[in-house]
């Protein structure tokens, strides 16, 4: 896997981000460059869900920036002071970002088919038979073609996921944000998801994953940061640390999984 050295497509610079007296995020410094992949491992309760969130502006951030590419995530400045964006043009910002969920969030009430297009062709415009091809040809890639008219209640957990991925793929991301995407499935299904992960690496998209799938991390990342407490502890090759961290806190977090 090769990684761009372009400007970083995702940069995070001091954020704080705290929920009334709990302090979750504590000036977290990460970028992520074009067609590198970053796993994000830590304890529950480290801030790594609320980062993402941050990062996709579902969350807004107390302190700090959240760049993407050269834009500032958020606001606007304007001379030498920051302006808070309008919603339309936090929209807008987002169209670029990707997300899947732990839970699906697929819509009940429509097909696997209609899922996919239902953002391309509601928020970003396209046409209802462009959106079809590429639903198609992004429900063949993860395997599910057959499952196009298939509503979310008639697809396994691993087929739900795999169908959100999709979704997230259909707006044609910068960035894919993945939050513990396994971690809701049965253990027999989360392979099949890792697996579709793996091919969506190997073929060069920006991910910024937060999981517990250490296997996942060793095969498919090109850097693992581990965070507690707010903060990030330590960072690099997935080889260097899941095999010799050098905080005694990433050691004692990995004994469980290794």
């Amino acid at each position: 896997m090769n990684i761009r050295s372009d400007f970083p497509v995702v940069r995070t610079a001091g954020v704080h981000k705290s929920f009334g007296n709990n302090h979750v995020l504590r000036g977290i410094d990460l970028d992520v460059a074009a067609g590198e992949v970053v796993t994000v491992l830590g304890p529950s309760g480290s801030g790594k869900s609320t980062l993402l969130r941050c990062i996709n502006q579902l969350e807004e951030i107390d302190s700090g920036a959240v760049f993407s590419d050269d834009e500032q995530m958020g606001f606007d400045l304007r001379g030498d002071r920051l302006h808070k964006l309008p919603d339309a043009a936090v929209r807008r910002q987002r169209r670029k970002i990707g997300m899947v969920f732990q839970h699906f969030n697929l819509f009940p009430h429509l097909t696997a088919l209609e899922n996919i297009i239902e953002a391309p062709v509601g928020i970003h415009g396209r046409s209802k038979a462009e959106a079809k091809q590429e639903a198609m040809e992004l429900l063949d890639r993860i395997g599910l073609a057959d499952k196009a008219r298939h509503f979310p209640r008639q697809l396994s957990g691993g087929q739900q996921q795999r169908v959100a991925i999709a979704r997230a793929l259909a707006i044609k991301p910068r960035l894919l944000l993945f939050d513990e995407p396994a971690s809701a499935l049965d253990p027999e299904l989360v392979g099949e998801v890792l697996a579709t992960m793996r091919d969506l690496a190997e073929g060069g998209l920006t991910m910024l994953v937060v999981t517990h799938e250490i296997s996942f991390a060793r095969e498919a990342a090109h850097r693992v940061v581990f965070m507690d407490g707010g903060v990030i502890v330590e960072q690099g090759a997935p080889e260097k640390v899941l095999n010799d961290p050098e905080s005694p806190r990433t050691r004692q977090f990995l004994s469980r999984f290794i």
